[in-house]
Formats: structure tokens, sequence, C-alpha cells
């Protein structure tokens, strides 16, 4: 049997010493929310992201910083508990023994697959015996500090950039609320400057016309060729936004090509708006606009309805005005069904389409919505970048 590796891949520079095989017991001590110290009166707060705090008024205190382990339920999911903190028998934590750095400790606790040590067939547990037998290498305390104080930095970029993305997406939420009319007004409640005339009111009926959709399943579908693309519902609900770019993102292939000989007159266009029909939840509804179709042969699938304007609107307009609570809302009262809810080409004709008589307003809004769902995208991008780093060096700079 081949032994085990005792250095990881990265080091930093002046550390070449083997690390040392130790079983967890040796470097933190396990505890749990019954090994009760003392009670204080009052909310204790605790830092955090586990689902195991009681709000009552009885709280717990400690003088030493820990690192937090779900015993039931989620137990995947380690974190530092900062003092004072109080936990519940559902929990443990661990305090790091002598010298052992509390950042390091929860860097190693990070890299154990805790679901591989789940002990149970239902609800998933951890048992302090199986926390305690955990075997890990470690090195000598200069380099865990320097090692657990570049994660904790990595961490705190990490967090930094969820932070604003949480921001930029909180913002695009509250300005799909405000600049659409709502409750029934004609105006929405934030305005580009230089606008001042009421939005327009008309029938969904008198502003589409409907276009046939196809029921193939994703089995008759590939993400490699094809001679046309075809929108699935659940991308629909799941994958695109409000506006689908043909040319960019990635859309499956019908694999039968004498099945897309059939359905050419179907073909879908720029503007063209692809409404999901069904879903699990009030997501049912929610729409992607057609842009950058070009040459490409787009047709729309299972649990859609496809819709062409009759009507003009600025590009991606629609996409957001038809995603908003302006519009969604109105759908609500019209789905029907118990665990799968459903939105019928019948029902979905009683509803109301709100727009800016002046095409200039409403392609301010459009171009408005886009440069911020760039700048997200932009952030999501970077927070998922910082993510795999953090994933790949827990990987490399750890035995």
């Amino acid at each position: 049997m081949a032994e085990k590796k005792k250095i990881p891949e990265i080091r930093f520079k002046g550390f070449s010493k083997d690390w040392e095989e130790n079983d967890l017991f040796q470097l933190v001590d396990v505890r749990s929310g019954r090994d009760y110290k003392h009670l204080l009166n009052g909310n204790i707060p605790v830092y955090g992201t586990g689902g195991y705090m009681l709000s009552v008024n009885e709280a717990l205190s400690y003088t030493e910083d820990a690192i937090g382990i779900g015993r039931k339920g989620t137990i995947d999911k380690p974190y530092i508990l900062k003092a004072p903190f109080w936990t519940v028998d559902t929990l443990f934590y661990t305090v790091p023994k002598e010298k052992n750095d509390l950042d390091f400790i929860y860097d190693v606790f990070q890299k154990i697959n805790w679901k591989k040590k789940d002990e149970s067939t239902g609800v998933p547990s951890l048992s302090k015996v199986t926390i305690n037998s955990i075997q890990v290498f470690i090195p000598k305390c200069s380099e865990q500090s320097k090692i657990g104080t570049y994660f904790k930095h990595l961490d705190t970029l990490i967090t930094l950039h969820q932070s604003k993305y949480n921001k930029l997406v909180t913002i695009k939420k509250a300005m799909l609320e405000k600049m659409f009319p709502k409750n029934g007004a004609d105006v929405p409640e934030i305005r580009f400057k230089g606008f001042g005339d009421a939005w327009e009111k008309r029938k969904y009926s008198e502003s589409f016309t409907n276009i046939p959709n196809n029921t193939l399943s994703r089995a008759e579908l590939n993400y490699n060729s094809g001679q046309a693309k075809n929108v699935h519902y659940g991308d629909v609900l799941i994958k695109f936004g409000e506006l689908l770019d043909v040319k960019k993102d990635e859309i499956p292939y019908i694999t039968d090509d004498a099945i897309v000989n059939k359905l050419r007159s179907s073909k879908l266009q720029n503007g063209d708006v692809i409404i999901a029909d069904a879903a699990e939840d009030e997501t049912v509804g929610k729409c992607t606009e057609l842009v950058n179709v070009g040459d490409e042969m787009v047709l729309s699938g299972l649990h859609t309805i496809p819709v062409r304007p009759t009507l003009y609107f600025a590009s991606g307009y629609l996409g957001y005005f038809m995603n908003s609570p302006s519009y969604h809302t109105q759908l609500l009262r019209l789905m029907q069904g118990t665990k799968v809810s459903s939105i019928s080409k019948t029902a979905i004709k009683d509803t109301a389409i709100f727009y800016p008589i002046d095409s200039v307003e409403q392609f301010k809004i459009s171009d408005l919505f886009q440069r911020l769902d760039r700048i997200i995208t932009l952030n999501q991008r970077e927070l998922e970048k910082l993510k795999n780093i953090k994933k790949a060096m827990l990987e490399k700079m750890f035995v």
C-alpha cells in the first residue's frame, strides 16, 4: 500500500518539514450544546450560518472562539463561532487545543468530506466518537497561522463580493417593482427625467399573436449539434434571464432533423417572447424575450407559450416588463393546480400590457436593466472565480 503523502502541493516559502498525522481529538476539544457552563439572561449573538440556534432568552456564553458543526441535519458546513455564543444539543462545536490556529483548523474542517462521515439512514447526523476519530495532517503552528490567515483573507474577499452581488440583485428586484406601473396606476413610481405622459394599457390579446410550440422532451434534445435550437420551459424558469441571447446563451438542439423540418413554420425571431406555462411554484409565467436570433432557427418547446408582439416595443422592454411584479401579479389569480401550477393560453388573455407611448422611454428602461444585468453577471463571475480559487487551494495547500 502506497504511503500517504505528508506535504501539500503548495506551501509558503521557508517551510519544508513533513506534516504530522493526527486524530481530531488530538487537535480540538469536541463539545455539544449540552456542555453548558453557565446561563445568562438576554440574547447572545451567534456568528455563523447554522440552522441550529434557538431564539430564546436563555443563552450560553463562552470565552473562547470555536468552530460549529451540525450534529443533525446539515452536517457539511462548518463555520466559526465568535465568543460569546451559545448552541443547542443538535450542534457540536470544537475549540482548538493548545497552540493550534483557529483559522487553520477551520480550513481543515472545510476540507473534510463530512457527508461521507454520516452515520444515519435518515436525517444526516454525526457522533462525537466519529468526529474525534477523523484523521488529518497538520503542520507546526507557525505554518498553520500563515495558511489560516491566507484563507481568512480569501474568505473576506468572497464575503465582500457575495455582499456586493446580493446588493445588486436586491437593487434590480426593487427597480423591477418601481419602474413599471402597479396597483392600477398609469405611471411608475420611478421614471426617467423628461417623460410625463400616462402609460398605455393594452389587452394581452391585442398585443400578441400566438406561435405554435412543440412538446419535445429533454431526451429528444442535445447540446452538441442540430439544425434548430429548442427552448425548454425548465430553462426559462431556471437558466435564462429576461433576455435570451441566442448567440451567447446555451440552448439545446433538436436531435432529429426530420422533426425540425416539420416545425420550420414555428421559427422564432427577435422580440418574440417565450412564457413558461407550468412550474412547481408561483414562478409559472416567467418568460424570456429573444434577442440576437440572426440566422439561427429557434423553436419553443415543452410547456411554453411563444408569442409575437403585434405592436412596436423597444428591444428588451417586454422581457423586463413581463417579469416585473406589474405583470406577474396579474398571473397569480389565473394559476391552476396544486403540486404543479399552470396557466392556459385562454386565461392569460385576461392580462394587460403596460408600456410608455414614447419608444425612447421604453429603450431607456430596457437599457438600464441590461446594464444592471451586465454588472450583476460580472460580479457573479468574480465571485465564482474566488470560490474556485478557494476550492483549488484547499486541495493543494493541505495534505
